[in-house]
């Protein structure tokens, strides 16, 4: 019996707008000799991005059924949409109504077994992206794509991805990339190293990093407990969940796209936080973000604990409506207006009807108070993501919204902020990844 033919599709669609003007392309690559065997592109119309991803998702497939109709073949997919690789791969969730049929009529074109997805930076994607653009520059001018005026195939990559550009203010990624480094080996605990000051603090003026040593030596000498005079306070330890795959990516995850899971490393964290609350034993109540990612953290710690978990929604994510699963260079690249007003105000939302800073504030507060009245005098650790912990901190400091950029905040980090009977807060930590290494 004839070894099933080795094929890769790659595709890629967009929008310009989302939902705006549309198209997608697609490639069909023979992986022994790099040839190209098939192109499609099409203008759709108006459309979103995931709609136009999908739509070249189903072209690469269809194409490899018209080349091979009656040859067993095994077929790579690589795309730079990680909301499409992920959920027909089984691993997310298909909620939004316009992906459910374009993911079944995906499915249906080869079988399951012989279809494997893989994530690609958008660098390594830019044969099918072409394609896409020349789809969506026809469609501007009234007309469609044509294989003969194309140019998608020239210059096309197969080498090494280019650099990925730095991520959003603010977004820890040298915090993150100092704790993994961490984990893999310890430092002595009397020489603690000093973290070169991150790309990001650099351009938003955010201070570098200040040595596990010098933070424990600003950290209150009487713990997490309670001002005497003021009687005990409501005692918020906020931690950060553990990383997902998209967490070391860079890439935008709220509450509007994916649910993705705990990686290796993110699980790994979440035993050491579980650890360190274990040991202090100061912990008495847990409450988390219903996101699957703070749920296996806040589970992790509980266990170790042996308390319960009640679940917050207003604990959850921001949602970052269009620019879920994308990196703040791609929201850049496809979005730019809509990004430099979200940087610019507080008011304005994500592409697509995500919120705004705004309203993640009015969330956040209202369940503030709300977890004061019901826990005074107690301490309760809040398993959550960066936007409401950078929030509780800038609602504690009194800090105007764009200090949400001038925060560093890591992976399974621990804040802490007190709230005393007369009203006023009390922030006692900020990102503390300690127990981490």
């Amino acid at each position: 019996m004839a070894a099933p033919r080795q094929l890769v599709v790659e595709a890629d669609g967009g929008s310009r707008g989302n939902p705006g003007p549309a198209g997608y392309g697609a490639v069909v690559i023979d992986p022994d000799t790099a040839q190209v065997l098939a192109e499609a592109a099409e203008f759709i119309g108006v459309a979103s991005n995931n709609v136009a991803e999908y739509r070249g998702l189903i072209a690469g497939l269809t194409a490899v059924r018209d080349l091979f109709p009656d040859t067993d073949v095994r077929v790579l997919v690589r795309m730079d949409s990680k909301l499409v690789v992920e959920q027909m791969s089984g691993r997310w969730k298909i909620k939004h109504p316009d992906m459910k049929p374009l993911a079944a009529r995906a499915a249906e074109i080869l079988p399951a077994s012989s279809v494997t997805y893989e994530w690609i930076p958008r660098a390594e994607n830019k044969h099918a992206d072409r394609l896409a653009n020349e789809a969506m520059d026809a469609g501007r001018r009234g007309g469609q794509w044509e294989p003969s005026s194309s140019t998608a195939g020239l210059d096309t990559p197969r080498a090494a991805p280019e650099p990925e550009p730095s991520g959003p203010p603010g977004d820890a990624t040298a915090g993150a990339a100092k704790v993994r480094a961490a984990m893999a080996a310890a430092r002595p605990a009397s020489a603690p190293a000093r973290a070169p000051e991150s790309p990001q603090a650099a351009r938003v003026g955010q201070a570098p990093d200040v040595p596990q040593a010098a933070q424990a030596a600003q950290a209150p000498q009487v713990g997490w407990g309670s001002a005497p005079d003021l009687g005990s306070p409501a005692t918020f330890v906020l931690l950060r969940h553990g990383e997902t795959v998209l967490t070391p990516e860079k890439r935008f995850s709220g509450s509007g796209g994916g649910d993705p899971e705990l990686s290796a490393t993110g699980r790994d964290q979440a035993a050491r936080a579980a650890d360190a609350f274990a040991a202090r034993g100061t912990v008495q109540e847990i409450v988390s973000s219903p996101l699957r990612r703070c749920r296996e953290t806040a589970a992790a710690v509980a266990d170790r604990l042996g308390l319960e978990v009640r679940i917050e929604e207003g604990l959850r994510e921001t949602d970052f409506g269009a620019w879920e699963g994308l990196t703040f260079a791609e929201v850049r690249e496809r979005f730019g207006s809509d990004l430099s007003a979200w940087l610019a105000s507080p008011e304005a939302a994500p592409t697509g009807g995500g919120e705004s800073f705004t309203e993640v504030a009015e969330r956040v507060a209202a369940t503030r108070d709300r977890l004061i009245a019901a826990y005074a005098g107690r301490t309760v650790l809040l398993v959550t993501h960066v936007t409401p912990i950078k929030t509780l901190v800038r609602l504690a400091l009194g800090a105007p919204p764009e200090s949400l950029f001038r925060m560093e905040l890591s992976p399974a980090s621990l804040s802490v902020v007190a709230y005393y009977a007369d009203g006023n807060p009390s922030l006692r930590l900020l990102n503390d990844t300690s127990h981490l290494g």
